[in-house]
């Protein structure tokens, strides 16, 4: 039997709700300054990193796994960022700290430890185990 979980309008005070979206732009602009200081700019971690890998002294599985290393950093810094996005975007639309999976409200207490957060505990639990790689 299939359920479907019915989305409705998140009733968190308007006030907490303002707190949340704050600090969610907050972390935003601060990973995106950060990634601007580390890559020198709005380009991508491999593109900054480019001109580390063109040294033909540097063994070749060093270069490599460096650049392994950057591409799973930028890939990592992408999802943080389209987490923080995803999460601005349910503020919007008064979803904001609804369990994706399930609809249940999501504690503040995990709300404020991780803003950006989609998920209750036990569907974080349960993406995490179907999720591994």
């Amino acid at each position: 039997m299939h359920l479907t979980v019915l989305r409705k309008k998140h009733s968190m005070d308007p006030r907490l709700a303002e707190v949340f979206k704050n600090q969610l732009q907050e972390q935003r602009a601060a990973l995106l300054a950060q990634l601007a200081s580390l890559r020198g700019g709005t380009i991508g971690r491999a593109e900054a990193s480019a001109d580390h890998f063109q040294h033909p002294e540097d063994p070749r599985a060093q270069v490599d796994v460096e650049r392994d290393l950057e591409f799973t950093l930028d890939a990592r810094e992408s999802a943080e960022l389209d987490a923080i996005d995803a999460a601005l975007k349910r503020t919007a639309d008064g979803t904001y700290g609804v369990c994706i999976d399930c609809g249940v409200d999501i504690p503040a207490a995990r709300l404020h430890a991780a803003p950006e957060t989609a998920r209750c505990l036990s569907c974080q639990d349960k993406f995490e185990h179907t999720h591994r790689a």
